[in-house]
């Protein structure tokens, strides 16, 4: 079913419909600026869109993981982009009018559509200016020591207030102290890594899996990454504030019978774990069948590796695919899905069939290619099919 490409509840003869960005939860990912063929939006260190050149085709908003490009206000005058570069948050004169379209079912956020079974998600609970505090609990490394890649599972629990999320949300940290221009640090988003009920069911704790970034700049110095450095660093003991949580629509089927297809890449792989640690506990003997095709440079640098081999293939299907072994052939994603053509297929066909995506920029297109190919010689148009189980609720697609 097309939806419109007019901006959310269109502005009245005496107001003007303004498109903004929320600086508090924007994490300044760089997507939404990406996607807007217009150009009308920009930063410096605040995302911001040009009133003048935003034609409300909603592109950037699909993609954007906070939703903090959702935003609509009808207004007697419109903010300027200099206006919008001085915030920290939206203006006060706006809350009244973001609470009341938050949850609007006809939200442009539609185009992503979450599963029909799925629960409804908390969302907002906490924010930048009233957090969760939650206390470390152990800071785990779960790459194999010799690897290039240092991933944490690191485990929080909440000391005086509950946090309740489900599988397929992300929650925002904000990293202490100030950046090179004196102000605190954006926000940054991470999928929770376990189910509902917690890394230990029913501990009132949550869990995170940290990827460690560092690189060479233009000058090979080394330059380390503020967020990732900083949490998996942290020690039992250590206080952090949680934001959040996020996230409508990446979620998992409240049905025992829905079959996953999950494709992933690294630390994308957080929120299946999370998946398939909910459906072990809650239906050990479900009739839906989880498969995983999961990407990595080799088998050291393969986040979880032990906790999947708690799994057997008959209960959790894996299917691994490494860019950089050492011996054997060397696959990427879309190359093991060719591999697996067959119960790709079965999968698909199948009523109550789910796909997740999770991983870097670049990854779906590299899955449209393989299954392009693979349907194509079963008579199946590839784009088509997509788009019908994206109306269903059965597609979902989250990349960083």
């Amino acid at each position: 079913m097309a939806r419109s490409m007019t901006p959310p509840g269109a502005a009245t003869s005496t107001s003007i419909r303004q498109h903004l960005i929320d600086p508090e939860t924007c994490i300044r990912c760089n997507t939404c600026e990406s996607r807007c063929p217009s150009k009308a939006i920009r930063h410096e260190r605040n995302y911001v869109v040009d009133p003048d050149k935003c034609n409300f085709c909603m592109k950037c908003v699909r993609p954007c993981p906070t939703g903090a490009v959702d935003h609509y206000f009808d207004l007697a005058r419109p903010y300027s982009i200099d206006d919008q570069l001085l915030w920290i948050e939206l203006p006060s004169e706006l809350a009244v009018q973001a609470a009341s379209e938050t949850g609007n079912s006809e939200s442009s956020r539609g185009n992503q559509i979450a599963p029909v079974s799925a629960s409804n998600p908390p969302l907002n609970r906490y924010s930048r200016e009233n957090p969760a505090r939650a206390i470390v609990s152990s800071n785990t490394r779960v790459t194999g020591e010799t690897a290039e890649n240092d991933v944490r599972l690191v485990i929080f629990e909440f000391d005086e207030t509950p946090f309740d999320f489900i599988e397929g949300q992300s929650v925002g940290v904000i990293p202490p102290g100030l950046d090179a221009n004196g102000q605190p640090h954006a926000m940054r988003l991470y999928s929770v890594a376990c189910p509902r009920d917690g890394e230990k069911p029913n501990a009132g704790n949550m869990s995170l899996a940290i990827k460690r970034i560092v690189w060479r700049d233009g000058l090979d110095r080394e330059v380390r990454g503020v967020a990732s450095n900083w949490l998996c660093d942290l020690r039992p003991g250590d206080a952090v504030d949680i934001v959040g949580p996020f996230g409508t629509d990446f979620l998992l089927p409240d049905d025992q019978d829905a079959d996953l297809l999950m494709i992933c890449t690294g630390t994308g792989a957080a929120p299946f774990r999370g998946f398939a640690h909910r459906r072990r506990r809650m239906w050990p003997n479900a009739a839906g069948k989880l498969m995983l095709i999961y990407g990595a440079r080799t088998m050291e640098d393969l986040p979880f590796s032990q906790t999947l081999q708690k799994y057997t293939q008959a209960e959790f299907r894996r299917e691994l695919a490494f860019s950089r072994a050492i011996s054997g052939d060397r696959q990427y994603v879309q190359d093991r899905l060719r591999l697996c053509a067959p119960e790709i297929l079965w999968l698909l066909r199948r009523p109550k069939s789910h796909m997740y995506i999770c991983g870097l920029k670049g990854l779906e297109e590299g899955v449209d290619e393989a299954l392009i190919d693979i349907t194509r010689t079963h008579g199946i148009n590839w784009l088509a099919f997509k788009s019908e189980m994206h109306v269903a609720g059965r597609y979902h697609v989250e990349v960083y």
